[in-house]
């Protein structure tokens, strides 16, 4: 994890003064004074005029890396402890806890820019909602966001760190594992505005309950300015009936009344167009280049936030139309006659529902070849894990899904629920090996056609898009 001070650099001093840490020339005297235009947390990126961040763990600690990370040039570390045994020169501020420390650096850093904050969390769609955000935003404004996964407690403070001095509008995505976390990004980041997209299941072997997991995600209010906007999902039971003291939330929807509500859905083949009905006035035809209601509840969260900072509705409609999928969310192509889907990024037992969605639309409106899947393992689910998946199977099969391929020891439970919602047991094709994806691809290549519509979803742990990558690789051999 890397990324390069976005307004011309840092001192050690400034570091020292702004964390509350000791200042200290380790192996002889240097610049106190020192500057780093760039902060990383893995010793292997660390450059000259680099701040390597030693962070403590219980598997990996990275004081141990402290060495390889100055040998390599690099003259500045943020660190809990000095070690013994480093032969170069180098200049470390030593603070209680380095992780935090990061935190305040950011804080302070984030400060001496004039510009206006998102911040998005929830079960599912974070990356994707903060995606559209910035596409509409950037139709009017210089924007900042983070990049790739950089929503940790860690990530998105460092990804705050490279916002450029004329950035006018940041979009910040915050994951948690834990109670506390969101809370403790959302202090840092002190948004104008909070987006909570929904509540599912993911991390429920952590919290225990989803009313544990709505609570957590609601810490994204602490942070909130005075006056702020909170804009939550009016579908949610859980969001909608939350109380926040002091704020009226604004809710976006498509089932029930809300603010801002999509009408008048139209999937077709590679987009969607809907209405959105919001202060009085409907905006028609908007349209986005991906298909699925939960990408709809995305572009409406964009779309509210577009009229928040004043951008016009012609603006945002364009900004909307300029969304592109990012990693392995959704993309949507050809492989040797195959329309292949590829969610490999993550999986919940809601987003899978909603992949599963996606997939009888799109091979509806083909109108030819078959329903097939491959689904994976998902994770972090707790004691109810056998029960998401096997929910999973049961909604493949009651959406038309014709053939189904199960992909981890956990997916087991997913070719159960499909043989109860009634599918053929000798259209379930089973690998319980994650370690071997070439064996759901020779599954692939033997029962596939061409014509037929195939998702891969599963966990970002289980990698399915391995399986993609051997049917690419085997094009000549689908029938």
């Amino acid at each position: 994890m890397k990324v390069n001070v976005g307004c011309n650099g840092l001192t050690m001093t400034e570091l020292a003064r702004i964390c509350g840490g000791m200042l200290y020339c380790v192996g002889g005297e240097l610049n106190r004074d020192l500057p780093f235009r760039s902060v990383c947390t893995d010793s292997r990126e660390a450059t000259e005029g680099t701040l390597f961040v030693a962070l403590g763990g219980e598997r990996v600690d990275g004081h141990d890396y402290i060495a390889a990370a100055v040998s390599s040039g690099n003259d500045c570390v943020l660190c809990e402890r000095i070690p013994e045994s480093v032969n170069s020169k180098y200049v470390a501020v030593v603070v209680d806890d380095s992780m935090r420390a990061v935190g305040e650096l950011a804080k302070a850093y984030d400060r001496r820019i004039n510009h206006r904050k998102v911040a998005i969390t929830g079960s599912v769609g974070k990356t994707t909602t903060k995606e559209f955000v910035a596409a509409v935003l950037s139709a009017g404004f210089r924007v900042h966001k983070t990049e790739g996964n950089y929503n940790s407690v860690i990530g998105m403070p460092i990804s705050m760190l490279s916002t450029e001095n004329d950035t006018e509008v940041s979009v910040l995505e915050m994951g948690m594992s834990n109670r506390g976390e969101i809370e403790y990004l959302s202090k840092i980041a002190e948004p104008d505005i909070a987006i909570v997209t929904n509540i599912g299941s993911s991390h429920m072997e952590y919290l225990g309950s989803r009313e544990n997991i709505c609570h957590a995600k609601m810490e994204i209010t602490k942070g909130l300015k005075t006056g702020g906007t909170l804009l939550l999902n009016g579908d949610d039971p859980m969001l909608r009936a939350y109380l926040t003291p002091g704020i009226r939330p604004i809710f976006v929807g498509i089932d029930t009344e809300s603010d801002f509500r999509a009408i008048n859905i139209r999937e077709c083949i590679g987009n969607t167009l809907f209405d959105i009905s919001y202060n009085g006035r409907i905006a028609t035809n908007v349209s986005i280049p991906v298909m699925g209601r939960h990408n709809v509840y995305a572009a409406l969260y964009a779309f509210a936030v577009g009229v928040r900072l004043g951008l016009n509705e012609e603006t945002i409609i364009e900004g909307l139309n300029r969304y592109r999928p990012v990693g392995m969310r959704q993309n949507i192509y050809d492989v040797g006659g195959i329309t292949v889907i590829e969610d490999c990024y993550n999986a919940s037992p809601e987003s899978m529902r909603a992949a599963i969605n996606v997939l009888q639309s799109l091979s509806s409106e083909k109108k030819a070849g078959r329903m097939a899947a491959v689904l994976g393992n998902m994770y972090e689910l707790g004691n109810n894990s056998d029960s998401f998946h096997e929910e999973v199977g049961l909604y493949f099969a009651k959406h038309n899904g014709s053939i189904l391929y199960t992909f981890g020891d956990r997916a087991e439970n997913i070719a159960r629920g499909a043989i109860l919602g009634g599918l053929d047991p000798e259209r379930i094709y089973r690998n319980a090996d994650t370690r071997a994806p070439e064996m759901t691809g020779e599954m692939l290549l033997h029962s596939l056609r061409r014509g037929d519509t195939l998702l891969v979803k599963a966990s970002r742990g289980a990698a399915a898009e391995r399986i993609i990558d051997y049917l690419k690789a085997n094009t000549d051999r689908i029938q």
